[in-house]
């Protein structure tokens, strides 16, 4: 286990799983000390193929950015934290691995924008999610206004974000906003069992069916079919597709790398 600067912990699980953990109570806060210590974590595990993210602060994933912290700032600073942290959670957005947010408790703001950058989300029955920015006077403004709707849809992203209103986990399952609900206290497990069972597949076609999705909604469907294409030759080329079909002729696990 690699401590760092207290606030965020890295565990090991197996070589290529990795789980970061957030500890910076009372309510894991995304100040600088947390943001900073997830860019450590993702420095420190580079090597790992899949992430895990979860808590280690009873009741709560992340309840937001840092308040007291934007109150003293004046407008440049304002705009570096925010740069900060959306850069932070873009990395977890990127489609080299897959990373999964095991949520118990509150996800709020910019804790749910992290929950939303990660490529799957599992909830338990106690979690509840919210974009609470607008009574503050600001945006979701570290992926919320572009992530949500992409996930629940524009009408629901809207209802969301407009009333600040917060969700309980069977609504957010219910409309995909998290995509398994487990018992409390079992999404930090559940999250390194899914971990395990995507670990046996093939890492590249894992990436590419992220990178076909992601743009699933942007292009027109004859682009989007020409990218799934190229997506699909590319892995047959490079032998993950070719190990894949010899696996299943021979009737023998793949040797995926």
């Amino acid at each position: 286990m690699l401590d760092l600067e207290a606030v965020v912990v890295v565990e090991r699980n197996g070589d290529d799983i990795a789980t970061i953990l957030l500890r910076r109570p009372p309510a894991n806060a995304l100040g600088l000390p947390l943001i900073e210590g997830l860019e450590a974590a993702l420095d420190a595990t580079r090597d790992a193929k899949l992430l895990v993210v979860a808590s280690r602060v009873p009741g709560f994933f992340a309840a937001g950015a840092d308040i007291k912290h934007m109150a003293t700032v004046d407008a440049a600073a304002f705009a570096a934290y925010g740069e900060a942290l959306r850069t932070a959670l873009n990395r977890f957005a990127a489609s080299d691995r897959v990373s999964i947010a095991a949520v118990d408790g509150l996800a709020l703001g910019g804790g749910l924008e992290l929950a939303l950058a990660c490529t799957l989300r599992i909830g338990t029955e106690r979690a509840t999610f919210g974009l609470p920015e607008v009574k503050l006077g600001l945006i979701p403004g570290a992926g919320g206004t572009q992530r949500l709707p992409r996930l629940v849809g524009r009408s629901r992203a809207l209802d969301m974000m407009l009333t600040a209103r917060q969700l309980d986990a069977a609504e957010a399952y219910a409309i995909g906003l998290i995509d398994r609900l487990v018992e409390p206290g079992q999404a930090e497990a559940a999250a390194l069992t899914l971990a395990r069972e995507l670990r046996e597949l093939s890492q590249p076609a894992l990436h590419a069916v992220v990178r076909s999705v992601d743009v699933a909604g942007d292009l027109p469907l004859g682009e989007g079919l020409g990218r799934e294409r190229r997506e699909e030759q590319r892995l047959f080329e490079r032998c993950e597709g070719r190990e894949g079909i010899a696996a299943f002729v021979e009737r023998r696990p793949p040797r995926f790398a």
